[in-house]
């Protein structure tokens, strides 16, 4: 999952990024409202994380622009403006939530996490599975023919890039981008290592094998038939 932050002060705004990564999320930050609108409309992401008093365009023109523009982008609003008009207006003007400074982050991660349940709900399972492999991501994690398998955060976010897009040839660039937040380097192998200790964990010890590697190509998810 890709959350994009909207937040100018310096250490929330890094300090959000860092906890929603090491959650096993994608996080981008932007420091302005006017950079904040560019990536939302441009970027794909399943989460809006907002501050009301930002440079440039506010929290509030910035989800006008957005909504106006016809981005159902879930957001949650993050702000200190704590007046109960504030809240009434940020949900009028199309906010899914809206959270007041301070904050405990196990409530914001609660509700970042409420929110992309609620918006995928309609179309998309909590469980993933192919042939006998299965990833819970509400209770994260997984477990194949019933034996549990301990991964990292970033092993359970490649596993359930592959699993949403079982059955399509995936390139390195794609993973580097949608599991790590970077571009594509040539000159690193963290995505080899990482598919090495993925497929060790969930392909090694059991047939039929699920992970296959696309030479030139990428990684696929796929069974047999």
């Amino acid at each position: 999952m890709k959350v994009l932050i909207v937040e100018d002060e310096l250490k929330t705004g890094d300090y959000l990024r860092q906890g929603l990564v090491e959650a096993g999320f994608v996080a981008d930050l932007a420091r302005t409202g006017t950079d904040g609108l560019h990536l939302a409309l441009t970027g794909d992401y399943d989460l809006l994380v907002l501050d009301v008093m930002l440079p440039g365009l506010n929290g509030w023109q910035l989800l006008q622009s957005l909504r106006r523009s016809g981005n159902a982008l879930p957001v949650l609003f993050l702000t200190a403006r704590d007046q109960v008009e504030d809240r009434v207006k940020g949900l009028e003007l199309g906010a899914d939530d809206y959270l007041v400074k301070p904050f405990a982050f196990s409530e914001f991660l609660a509700r970042v996490r409420t929110l992309l349940r609620r918006g995928k709900a309609s179309i998309e399972p909590t469980v993933l599975r192919i042939a006998d492999l299965e990833l819970d991501l509400m209770r994260r994690r997984a477990q194949r023919a019933g034996r549990r398998i301990d991964l990292t955060a970033k092993e359970f976010a490649l596993l359930e890039l592959l699993l949403r897009r079982q059955g399509e040839v995936l390139t390195r660039s794609l993973i580097a981008s949608q599991v790590w937040d970077m571009n594509f380097d040539s000159d690193t192998n963290v995505i080899e290592v990482a598919m090495r200790r993925l497929r060790a964990k969930m392909d090694d010890d059991f047939e039929p094998k699920l992970l296959r590697t696309i030479r030139g190509m990428g990684y696929v998810l796929e069974t047999s038939d």
